[in-house]
């Protein structure tokens, strides 16, 4: 497997995507909100969900990624450590049982007909359907109080729930967080009035 995502998968992958998700590109993010509205839930942002001491590229240190080529055994074996230390990125244990408000990209993961019941949340347009997907700290797992209809693959939405650590593997990659999701609204930043 090369170092980085097949130009052609990548293709087939943003093909399937609605219209409005082509607005963004490969790794675009959500602003959060200018001015958060009150509310029982606190507006967090993926940075809320790194520990402050994790690097997330420390398993590269020492190596030159410059000077490896797709199907050099090196670049593998770097990919597979990056891969692990991401799989086991720590998470905010503080964050446990926290009621937040978390802007970001919809994956689904379980559907009948038009309802989603259960999806992954993940920061940047692209994370999760190509290669590589993001580290699991910034890997949200949602399952719906409610299913909602019209969700499409990486469509914006903010979710409002009670967040857990609850590391898992989805099929799209490792999470690190579980939101009990209360309820979900598309994806607007709110302006300063």
């Amino acid at each position: 497997m090369p170092l980085f995502a097949p130009f052609f998968f990548l293709l087939l992958s943003l093909s399937s995507l609605p219209a409005s998700s082509q607005d963004y590109r490969i790794g675009d993010r959500l602003k959060p909100s200018a001015s958060p509205a009150r509310s029982a839930y606190q507006e967090i942002t993926w940075d809320d969900l790194i520990p402050k001491d994790w690097d997330a590229m420390a398993a590269l240190k020492g190596i030159n990624i410059a000077r490896l080529r797709d199907g050099d055994p090196k670049a593998q074996e770097a990919l597979d450590k990056l891969r692990a230390a991401w799989d086991a990125a720590p998470v905010v244990s503080t964050l446990e049982n926290k009621r937040i408000r978390l802007a970001g990209f919809i994956v689904p993961l379980e559907r009948k007909g038009d309802l989603v019941s259960e999806l992954l949340l993940v920061p940047s347009f692209g994370a999760c359907i190509h290669s590589p997907p993001p580290p699991a700290n910034q890997t949200v797992h949602v399952i719906l109080n409610k299913p909602v209809a019209n969700v499409q693959t990486m469509d914006t939405f903010w979710i409002n729930g009670t967040l857990k650590t609850a590391r898992g593997e989805s099929g799209f990659g490792v999470f690190g967080y579980r939101l009990q999701g209360d309820s979900m609204e598309r994806y607007e930043i709110r302006q300063t009035r």
